[in-house]
């Protein structure tokens, strides 16, 4: 065989082989990587497991009646309205005021794990201060501070922040919230604490890691759906909207426990939100 004839056959061998094999798959043009779920993390699956436990529901606001029913105020200047699209709720106009903070409280008091679920919707075109959800609020014992916060709601008249992380056992969760000074309106922040009125240091070593930055939610005008979950030492907060999805997990067994206690929806100045539609659910005795 010449050379020529053997370059030709092994040619040909090479073509055919080639032809036998399948052209290389990537990304969503793979139909079995397509059809393959991702991956759910951990949280994401106990968040789920938690999310099917027997929660009994024992407080419902549709937020479209008369606040006064089954809420509390704290803060002279908010402005609480209704209508079929919710509860619309703004705190004092003046910037930097103590007296144009606000906070409203449930009536009733919830004992043990808790999970709330509403919508919020921010209606203020603020990028600075914060909106707060206070869980399980009570007071300190310490100076005069009843552990039924509702006694000494004369003393929160101006609602100061001092007064609430000086004064309060409580989880807190601060949410569509800006830094003070901020200017930039995709710098929000999502912060969970732990107030610990008995070690007098105010703020400081509150704070319930991780914190979440830049988190694409709570534009003006977007309803979003809001799920808390507070299970044992795990504190869950789910948030989602029409575009996107934020799940936040929290531990809070570094801190001492809190077992029961008001609910607290608290604007700093000049915010404003919607609420609709807001429950509250325990776990039944088994």
């Amino acid at each position: 065989m010449t050379r020529l004839h053997t370059f030709t056959l092994l040619l040909l061998t090479g073509l055919v082989l080639f032809g036998q094999q399948k052209p290389p798959l990537h990304g969503i043009h793979d139909p079995q990587s397509h059809s393959k779920k991702k991956p759910r993390s951990k949280d994401m699956e106990q968040f789920g497991q938690l999310s099917k436990l027997g929660w009994q529901q024992v407080f419902h606001d549709p937020c479209t009646r008369d606040w006064t029913k089954l809420w509390t105020l704290d803060g002279r200047k908010a402005r609480i309205t209704h209508s079929e699209k919710g509860m619309d709720y703004f705190s004092g106009p003046t910037r930097k005021e103590d007296a144009s903070h606000a906070v409203m409280w449930t009536k009733e008091s919830f004992k043990g794990d808790i999970r709330l679920d509403y919508e919020f919707t921010k209606l203020d075109d603020v990028v600075e201060a914060v909106t707060i959800l206070y869980l399980q609020a009570t007071g300190s014992e310490l100076g005069g501070h009843d552990r039924d916060i509702a006694k000494w709601a004369d003393q929160r008249v101006v609602a100061s922040m001092s007064q609430y992380f000086k004064n309060m056992n409580l989880h807190h969760i601060s949410y569509a919230a800006f830094d003070v000074g901020n200017a930039d309106p995709v710098a929000d922040y999502i912060r969970a604490r732990r107030y610990m009125p008995g070690a007098r240091k105010g703020l400081r070593d509150t704070d319930m890691a991780p914190d979440y930055f830049k988190t694409g939610l709570f534009k003006k005008g977007v309803p979003h759906k809001i799920t808390i979950i507070k299970h044992g030492g795990d504190l869950f907060m789910h948030i989602r909207n029409p575009e996107r999805e934020q799940l936040c997990h929290w531990r809070t067994d570094k801190f001492p426990p809190v077992t029961e206690g008001r609910i607290g929806l608290r604007h700093m100045w000049t915010r404003g939100a919607r609420y609709r539609d807001f429950r509250i659910s325990t776990l039944g005795v088994e």
